[in-house]
């Protein structure tokens, strides 16, 4: 197995916590009431319900996960359907290249469409053998390991393609677009 220390960006260190940061908004969601959205610059608009998520092939992946705050946690086991499956389903029409991710509580974060399809990506429901919780997203959350984690929104209900980049919240405050923690690309220059 790879050194820990190998395995955490410069800036960074070791947390065996999962600490907890959003913006102060906690959505009452349930596995009733969430529904997540692909929109935009798709062939087809598509709403999925829990069990349409849930009746989509699931996988378990292993990861370390990475905060801009200067915590990463190591060896995260997550569960969920690989956002690649997920986008397949709206076919993103050619001209879309870039996606805004939409959270419940109207939190908005960014990346190019083609990291979506990276085998780590995940619409996250599940997290160390256990339903992703409230304040970690749940019940639905991206998962984007190669980025600070910023870019995995949480509480996430749409998922908006198109053709231009569009910053989402924290870019528009400073942040990084890219979001590279190997890069240390916490903020804007």
């Amino acid at each position: 197995m790879t050194d820990r220390k190998q395995r955490i960006p410069p800036g960074q260190r070791e947390t065996r916590d999962f600490p907890v940061l959003d913006l102060g908004i906690r959505p009452a969601l349930t596995h009733d009431n969430w529904r997540l959205t692909l929109c935009g610059l798709v062939a087809r608009e598509v709403t999925l319900d829990w069990a349409a998520l849930m009746a989509l092939p699931q996988a378990r992946i292993r990861c370390d996960f990475h905060c801009v705050t200067t915590w990463s946690q190591l060896d995260m086991d997550w569960e969920g359907v690989r956002a690649r499956d997920v986008v397949a389903l709206a076919a993103p029409l050619p001209a879309a290249r870039f996606v805004t991710l939409h959270g419940y509580d109207d939190y908005t974060t960014n990346l190019p469409l083609a990291a979506l399809y990276d085998d780590d990506v995940l619409i996250a429901h599940g997290f160390d053998d256990a339903p992703l919780a409230d304040e970690h997203g749940g019940p639905v959350r991206l998962l984007v390991p190669q980025r600070y984690g910023w870019k995995s929104a949480k509480w996430l209900r749409a998922i908006e393609f198109h053709a231009e980049d569009r910053p989402g919240y924290w870019e528009v405050r400073g942040y990084h677009n890219e979001a590279d923690p190997w890069k240390e690309e916490r903020y804007s220059e």
